[in-house]
């Protein structure tokens, strides 16, 4: 009689805190912060999201949507230019904020990051090629700030083309000389 006693109430206060129970499967209380501190425009928040994104499983309490579809409808890879990085951490905040209800209020900073990002990318190209790609980056940003998504225009691809190929020119030209 005694045991039974204490069972119940036992009972009670396992399921109160969530042992035995779907309560413990609850998302993270701090799923915000974190999605802020992956969505700056900085290289640490830049590192510490792709971290994250080698590492799903063990974000896996936060049930984050990391699914992409990189650059939407423009070229993931204009000229060659790789931007498939950036697009995924942009989808990421895009996605992620929207689940939460919290988009508007962060759109223009996961923006700022997406640029960011697109200017550290061209960072890795070389000095010739390198007015190509921003040019290319500034247009992917502008599109995504006003409109939400990327659509390169032929017009924005025919002049980044036309400085990738005189750049490659004064690179060649350089080379020649040395």
């Amino acid at each position: 009689m005694k045991l039974r006693r204490l069972a119940v109430p036992l009972a009670a206060l396992l399921l109160a805190v969530g042992v035995g129970t779907d309560a413990h499967a609850a998302v993270p209380t701090d799923k915000p912060a974190v999605m802020a501190s992956w969505s700056q425009p900085t290289s640490a928040s830049a590192a510490a999201w792709n971290s994250a994104r080698q590492h799903q499983a063990d974000w896996a309490a936060y049930a984050f949507d990391w699914t992409t579809d990189y650059c939407s409808s423009s070229p993931d890879q204009p000229l060659g230019f790789d931007f498939r990085l950036p697009c995924q951490r942009h989808d990421f905040g895009y996605r992620n904020y929207k689940a939460i209800g919290a988009f508007p209020a962060n759109k223009s900073r996961i923006d700022d990051s997406f640029y960011y990002d697109l200017k550290a990318k061209c960072a890795t190209y070389n000095a010739f090629v390198r007015p190509a790609c921003t040019s290319l980056a500034w247009t992917y940003y502008q599109a995504v700030a006003a409109f939400g998504s990327v659509q390169l225009s032929a017009a924005a691809m025919d002049k980044a083309q036309d400085l990738l190929a005189k750049g490659q020119q004064a690179q060649a030209r350089a080379e020649a000389r040395a």
